[in-house]
């Protein structure tokens, strides 16, 4: 239990065992594993972790999206410690258990669009996004996909082709995956063509169309997969006539739509899933991140005669759909729909969104505010007028934050994006301190 309901620092970061630890983890961990905040928890409550040290810090990352529902939540606790008095492990491809079957038509209810669907559960994000490319293939016959510059899909070979940044996810790693394709993303802060979104016609979406007429023939392409809104790119949030465009291109020219959901999707947005938002149905749905509040789980959902698609044996995995995560992942969806999360979501939005106005109009080193529900972030710049970024200001304030009790993270094609990930269950007293430790942040280092 957390005596506290606020960041409280004893020690600075990292502190006496902490750094016995960091000298445990720099023997025998690769670098490759990066690591933003150099200490260890201990124990996490709600939105609130302490370190081995007992520092009180206020998670603005929530696992890079994972901790939607928050920390240690006592119905979901109370779930997993029921599933694994019974069983930890039993393969979905040896022995069938009632959670993995439960769970799909869970998913079969809340993802978007009111075809009848079927979901398969996989591990990771990477996970179901590789599986939704091979069902794709499989159900179009088709082999190539069109993923957005600015996209963050996985690590993995196939994702890391998917994903656009070179520096860290690419670099070394070539040769990459043939036949994906990238095209421009509506970053109307920093549109390519120089265009206002006033009068700019969607010209990414014109693009689009324009590639699929000159470059690409539709007839080779499967799928293009698109975040509604891009996580690692920056928290970019595009038009609203720029998705919908997109998806009617797909249609218009026979290619699957896949709705890559995994840091989008639980209510992070202010509703359950952002293509919500654009009452779009995505041909298939990848999900991951919060669904089971912390537990290694994923899914890919798609129409049924899509799912239908591979033969049997063709996809899943081992560990895929563990019973464990896949009881978390229903009782996560039960509080989430009982408890109104998707409004938590709305409320802590206006909230960071006020508060970012009246920060912007402080210090220039703010360049953008952008968001949907308590997916916001603001995005800095050295100088208003070129927008330069200010990714070195980005890493101070970052280090400031956590050393005052903050967690926070970056994000964006240059570093330069501080994104807000609090989980839901933030009180407004917690969210409003940590919002005056990132202003005080964001005065010392401007």
């Amino acid at each position: 239990m957390i005596n506290s309901k606020r960041p409280h620092m004893i020690t600075t970061i990292p502190g006496p065992k902490a750094q016995v630890l960091l000298k445990l983890r720099e023997r025998y961990v690769p670098k490759g594993v990066s690591l933003n905040i150099p200490t260890f928890i201990n124990q996490g409550q709600g939105a609130l972790v302490e370190d081995v040290d007992g520092n009180i810090l206020l998670d603005f990352a929530g696992g890079i999206g994972v901790q939607n529902i928050g920390y240690s939540h006592p119905e979901i606790i109370e779930v997993i410690k029921s599933q694994a008095e019974k069983y930890l492990h039993s393969s979905i491809n040896v022995i069938s258990y009632d959670s993995y079957i439960y769970l799909a038509e869970k998913m079969d209810q809340i993802i978007p669009g009111d075809s009848q669907k079927k979901t398969m559960f996989a591990n990771s994000g990477a996970e179901s996004v590789e599986n939704a490319i091979k069902i794709a293939r499989r159900y179009t016959k088709k082999t190539d996909i069109i993923a957005f510059e600015g996209a963050f899909h996985g690590r993995t070979l196939l994702t890391m082709s998917l994903t656009s940044k070179v520096k860290p996810y690419k670099y070394g790693f070539t040769p990459l995956v043939g036949g994906i394709h990238k095209v421009p993303y509506a970053y109307c802060y920093r549109c390519e063509y120089g265009l206002k979104q006033e009068n700019c016609g969607i010209q990414c979406a014109e693009k689009l169309e324009q590639i699929l007429e000159t470059v690409l023939d539709p007839e080779d392409v499967a799928a293009l997969i698109m975040e509604p809104i891009q996580g690692e790119g920056g928290f970019v949030v595009p038009p609203d006539e720029f998705v919908s465009r997109v998806k009617k291109i797909c249609e218009k020219n026979n290619i699957l739509f896949i709705a890559d959901e995994i840091q989008t999707g639980f209510c992070r947005t202010g509703k359950m899933f952002a293509s919500d938002y654009w009452s779009i149905e995505p041909d298939i749905v990848t999900t991951a991140k919060s669904l089971a509040a912390g537990l290694p789980l994923s899914a890919v959902t798609a129409r049924k005669e899509i799912m239908e698609a591979p033969q049997a044996g063709g996809i899943g995995g081992t560990f895929s759909g563990n019973p464990l995560a896949c009881a978390a992942a229903i009782k996560v969806i039960e509080v989430m729909l009982k408890e109104d999360f998707a409004g938590k979501a709305q409320k802590i939005g206006e909230i960071c969104m006020k508060r970012f106005m009246e920060m912007k109009e402080k210090y220039s080193l703010i360049g953008d505010v952008r968001g949907k529900g308590a997916m916001v972030a603001i995005e800095l710049v050295k100088d208003r007028m070129t927008k330069k970024p200010a990714k070195e200001e980005t890493e101070k304030i970052l280090n400031e934050a956590y050393q005052k009790g903050l967690i926070l993270l970056s994000a964006g094609m240059f570093g330069n994006v501080i994104r807000i990930l609090v989980p839901l269950v933030v009180t407004e007293e917690q969210l409003n301190s940590g919002m005056d430790i990132l202003e005080e942040a964001i005065k010392i280092c401007q």
